[in-house]
């Protein structure tokens, strides 16, 4: 062999043999235009590390992983040490060799023989991994692969875009990933098949940060296009008369359940409502729905909500007809209304809250941002110029900003709503002008911690174990309850949200989501079965069930005493809103009277209940039909067969399918009158 020839194939051999040089990959993390997290990505070879950490809102995760690949870049050891939104611990494994593959996480562990390595869905991953599930999906026939611990992963081609300009433009393709969760995810790849961004710009690579306005308006048009294929499919609009027959009639005044009953729908409204015989005569043509002895009820309310185009959907299967949006991105929800308006888009009433922040380290970066007093109050102008319905402080904001910024709002027609700003409290809030407070756990705190804790960080879920000890005759509870009896303070309980991060435990089914959870992918099952809670020993488990339970004391005595509930989630699933409800039986309110709570009371603290909230003729027809008498047990309210909103029918089966989930109740029969 020549000398030359073989020198260059021993520095072949050589160079082969020499672990590959590092590629670092950098990420921003943003909210609402600002920097809130990083993400970086060691890759050499097979292996890869990857530091990821969140700190918005006073919380966020925080995680190291350790991946390692098989040539053909498939994980086969993958580690994930850190924590997780609010802190809880997190210690997560998976491996694949000698054809088995084994994973322990928060929500589970498991073992499965795998005769080749199985792509695994982590539980507490950072979203670099979105990149690894492209590049397998991009080499699978069909782009579609079985996935551990269950289901399946699909990956959809979107469109192609390019971010920047000249030597620095970068050629993109954006793909659709399904399978995960309860809504896709969007992956944003270069020409060389590198991850370099998720959904719109919320995690951008380093650099193009600038570019992230163009990445939020790309999801924006891919979200409508989607939402609005989803309204052709699943809207359904009659014309002329529609007869809902045989259904038994939940009234919320007298919260009784009626005889066998025909209900008629012109338009968007009720036309009619009589008892079975004595109802006006069918007629040719018109649309018949058989209620099949299932009870009819006004629609229900979730009082906080954050709308997107995923939510409206499930909120429409779950038969939440009206939702009081509690801090959006203003320009996405403006335009989502007008969609709403147009009938384009299909979802809820949405009653707007304009959020309204106040400059900390812990900031939520979500609405509006003030830095001074005089910024804060040309916030609340711009809201009550583009029609908001209240402006909804938050934990940052300045406790002496809140009066005058309250009376701004009231000069200009507008509610105000809120948390308790750190270091304030709720009697305060109320004597400034709130007229409901958002959460239980802000007016709890308030009589549970120390005035100088802060409650911006996750201590305003970690504080709530101390409520086991509140006594509810103390003259400091009973001082704030008068309070708001006195001042008409009503309080937005998202009863449920607390219950969901205080009982949360490592691979467990919480009640309120066993119900439903094994309809939905598996993504989010193991995303419910997971801590949001550090317990490390018994008594902290005891501490927070029990500081739970206080939790439903409050909500009933709350209501003994004639203070306004408002039935609110803070969540987006439409299943929390039958939670709520469940929650507020389980607190010894009677069925009857919570259904009233969730719906007309509801549309009384809106000042609407001369349009909605009951079954009556004239009315706007928002209505739902149960396959059960919710009265009887409120855990019928989760077999919602049609809900109809202005008249626009929608069947929940429908929606579910398209979402990925299994239905749970079939659509009623539907015929035309001969």
């Amino acid at each position: 062999m020549p000398i030359r020839a073989a020198f260059v194939l021993a520095a072949l051999a050589l160079a082969t043999a020499q672990p590959a040089a590092a590629a670092t990959q950098r990420f921003t993390v943003l909210a609402n235009g600002e920097k809130v997290g990083h993400l970086v990505a060691e890759h050499a070879g097979r292996t890869a590390s990857v530091d990821y950490a969140v700190d918005n809102n006073g919380r966020g995760p925080k995680a190291k992983e350790q991946i390692r690949f098989d040539a053909a870049g498939m994980p086969v050891s993958w580690t994930i040490e850190g924590s997780s939104l609010f802190g809880s611990l997190v210690s997560e494994r998976f491996t694949w060799a000698d054809g088995q593959a084994e994973w322990t996480s928060q929500a589970d562990q498991g073992r499965q023989p795998a005769a080749k390595p199985v792509l695994y869905v982590g539980n507490d991953v950072s979203p670099w991994m979105l990149g690894v599930y492209v590049k397998a999906l991009l080499k699978a026939p069909g782009r579609t692969l079985p996935v551990l611990p269950a289901g399946g992963m699909k990956l959809t081609e979107v469109r192609k875009i390019t971010v920047g300009e000249g030597k620095a433009a970068v050629p993109l393709t954006v793909y659709e990933l399904a399978g995960i969760d309860l809504s896709p995810d969007y992956v944003l790849v270069d020409s060389k098949g590198e991850l370099f961004g998720v959904g719109g710009g919320r995690l951008i690579r380093e650099g193009y940060e600038a570019h992230a306005p163009q990445l939020e308006a790309m999801q924006r048009e891919i979200s409508i296009q989607r939402a609005e294929d989803a309204a052709r499919k699943l809207a359904h609009r009659f014309d002329g008369p529609v007869r809902i027959r045989n259904v038994r009639i939940y009234d919320p005044e007298t919260l009784t359940v009626g005889a066998p009953s025909e209900v008629v729908v012109f338009r968007d409204r009720i036309a009619g409502v009589a008892p079975m015989g004595a109802a006006t005569p069918v007629r040719a043509g018109e649309t018949l729905i058989d209620g099949q002895g299932g009870v009819l009820m006004p629609g229900l309310h979730d009082m906080h909500a954050h709308s997107s185009f995923s939510s409206n959907l499930f909120n429409l299967a779950a038969g939440v007809t009206a939702v009081r949006d509690q801090g959006n991105d203003n320009d996405a929800l403006l335009a989502m209304m007008e969609g709403l308006r147009t009938g384009r888009l299909i979802g809820p009433r949405i009653v707007r809250n304009g959020f309204l922040e106040g400059r900390s380290p812990f900031s939520a970066r979500n609405g509006r941002i003030a830095d001074s007093l005089p910024q804060a109050l040309d916030h609340v102008r711009w809201y009550a110029d583009h029609g908001y319905w209240q402006v909804k402080i938050y934990n940052s904001f300045n406790p002496d900003w809140v009066a005058p910024v309250a009376a701004e709002a009231k000069r200009l027609g507008l509610g105000v709503s809120g948390h308790v700003p750190a270091f304030s409290s709720p009697d305060r809030v109320i004597r400034d002008g709130y007229d409901d407070i958002a959460h239980i756990n802000q007016l709890m705190l308030g009589w549970i911690l120390d005035p100088k804790e802060d409650t911006r960080t996750p201590l305003r879920l970690t504080g709530m174990a101390r409520g086991k000890d509140l006594d509810l005759k103390s003259e400091r509870v009973q001082a704030t309850v008068r309070l708001m009896k006195e001042r008409g303070t009503a309080l937005d309980t998202t009863a449920m949200i607390l219950e969901r991060l205080m009982l949360s435990r490592s691979g467990q089914v919480q009640a309120g989501d066993a119900p439903y959870l094994d309809h939905a992918p598996i993504g989010y099952q193991r995303y419910r079965k997971r801590s949001f809670v550090t317990i490390n020993t018994p008594q902290d488990d005891a501490d927070y069930q029990a500081g739970f339970r206080k939790v439903l004391e409050v909500v009933k005595m709350l209501d003994d005493a004639g203070i306004q509930l408002l039935p609110g989630t803070d969540d987006g699933t439409g299943f929390s809103s039958h939670r709520e409800m469940e929650l507020y039986v389980q607190a010894g309110i009677p069925a009857a009277r919570a259904l009233r709570i969730g719906t007309l009371d509801a549309e009384r603290y809106f000042g609407r209940d001369h349009e909605l909230g009951a079954i009556q003729r004239g009315k706007l027809a928002d209505v739902i039909l149960l396959d059960g008498d919710p009265t009887a047990d409120i855990r019928n309210i989760r077999k919602v067969r049609m809900t109809m909103v202005g008249g626009v029918a929608f069947y929940p089966a429908e929606i579910y399918e398209h979402l990925s989930v299994k239905p749970f109740a079939p659509p009623p029969p539907v015929s035309k009158a001969p």
